[in-house]
């Protein structure tokens, strides 16, 4: 490392560790405001982050470390708790910044809108290694209409957090249950059951797991088991449920979730959250990505580890990737893109990464000390990196809220409902719910009168 690089990192880490974040009190100079024809190079470029204020002040110490060149723009940070914070500006007439945080799932609102330009060819021009340094599974997820257009910054696969109190894998194994081996790096479902069914101990009031009655919390166990979700990877028009391989996977999935004795009920939903639950020590197994670690390292307490997602048939999870566009307004986009090589560089990265929310899409990174962060729970952080393997990513589509609110009251009946479980019916209205919303077109087609002859 030269001393100049060492200084800047040292000044860097100092910043993240007093926790004092920069503000723009100090005065300065205010720039004359350049005329249209000028072609001097900007005053200042803006960086848009997202996140806890641990991940934000993290990004500060980089921007600082940024600003401290004498050779580089000005950089100023403009951040927001979560990305549809950030989205609800930016709609609400905010201006777009040069470079900002976003998510895959907001990539199709970000192309129709014409808000963001591809970064490969400004990357490569700079010597990023694209291939040696991130998944295809990173880079495909941003990767359309033959460009990239964010560049990779952070994965999100979902795990099993457990508590090892409740499930304790050594003790199962004596009493002659069926547990993974301890250098096990998957699970089987059955073993997954019997977790649950184990860490269920009604006299002290606490149950085995939980799992969201969502579409993105079932997602996982119908694609392990050989079903699938959509129609159609990239254009869906409904959801597939109901599909015999689904329906199959769901069948042997719902077993276990709609047993009221191993899993939380609506009325303890209703009195905390699942992760409260687990806060608490009263919940034994419960589905999550990277970003809840730094939330349940908060409770000393509790001892918690992570598994990767349970097979019923092959390897499987769902999550999301993060990444950093440039906006298509920006006024030099050889500027925006020098300053994003800084930020994707692994020093950088890997100091986001130490705050602990961060699973980093760069592999150099997500191998270090920086991320894995060995003596720190959980023990098995590699499980992490093992679960980008097998992520799948929602289509890109602009509707998935909506058509999590829309199918929700379905889902709910699916995990919750009592009694038999009707689940021919209930699949199909998940579908038919889903296609409006997914092709509405078609349903205005087939709602329109026909034509009848005059009498």
């Amino acid at each position: 490392m030269s001393v100049r690089r060492g200084l800047l990192a040292c000044v860097a880490v100092a910043s993240v560790l007093t926790a004092a974040a920069c503000t723009d009190d100090s005065p300065s100079p205010t720039p004359p405001t350049p005329t249209p024809s000028t072609t001097a190079p900007p005053e200042e470029l803006s960086f848009g982050v997202v996140g806890p204020q641990d991940v934000q002040r993290a990004f500060r110490a980089t921007v600082d470390a940024w600003n401290l060149d004498p050779d580089h723009v000005d950089v100023e940070i403009r951040s927001w708790p979560t990305q549809a914070a950030m989205r609800s500006a930016i709609e609400a007439g905010a201006a777009v910044p040069d470079v900002f945080m976003s998510s895959r799932s907001d990539l199709s609102w970000l192309m129709e809108n014409s808000l963001i330009q591809p970064v490969d060819e400004l990357l490569d021009d700079r010597g990023v290694e694209f291939g040696d340094t991130y998944s295809r599974e990173s880079l495909e997820a941003f990767s359309t209409d033959d460009h990239l257009q964010c560049m990779p910054y952070g994965v999100t696969p979902t795990v099993i957090y457990y508590n090892k109190r409740l499930v304790n894998f050594d003790r199962m194994r004596a009493r002659g249950l069926d547990v993974p081996d301890a250098d096990a790096t998957s699970w089987s479902f059955d073993q997954f059951a019997a977790a649950a069914e184990f860490a269920s101990r009604p006299a002290r009031g606490s149950k085995g797991v939980h799992i969201d009655p969502t579409i993105e919390g079932l997602a996982p166990f119908i694609l392990s088991g050989g079903g699938t979700v959509f129609d159609d990877p990239e254009l869906p028009k409904s959801l597939t449920f109901s599909s015999d391989s689904s329906k199959g996977a769901l069948e042997r999935t719902l077993e276990l979730l709609r047993n009221p004795q191993v899993t939380l009920d609506e009325t303890q939903l209703d009195e905390r959250s699942a992760v409260a639950w687990f806060q608490r020590g009263k919940l034994g197994m419960i589905a999550g990505n990277r970003s809840l670690t730094p939330i349940l390292r908060q409770k000393n307490n509790l001892d918690f580890d992570i598994m990767p997602m349970p097979r019923l048939d092959g390897s499987a999870t769902v999550g999301d990737v993060t990444s950093l566009c440039m906006s298509a307004q920006t006024s030099s986009a050889s500027l925006a893109a020098d300053f994003m090589v800084h930020e994707i560089s692994a020093d950088w990265v890997g100091l986001v990464a130490s705050t602990g929310y961060l699973q980093p899409a760069n592999v150099e990174v997500a191998l270090s000390d920086d991320f894995l962060q060995p003596g720190r729970k959980p023990e098995h952080a590699a499980f992490f990196n093992t679960g980008v393997r097998s992520m799948s990513a929602p289509p890109l589509i602009d509707t998935l809220p909506e058509l999590e609110e829309t199918v929700a009251p379905s889902l709910e009946q699916l995990v919750y409902g009592v009694g038999v479980l009707d689940l021919d019916t209930i699949t199909t209205e998940i579908d038919d719910a889903s296609k409006p919303v997914l092709d509405p077109e078609s349903v205005t087609d087939s709602a329109s009168p026909s034509e009848t002859p005059s009498e």
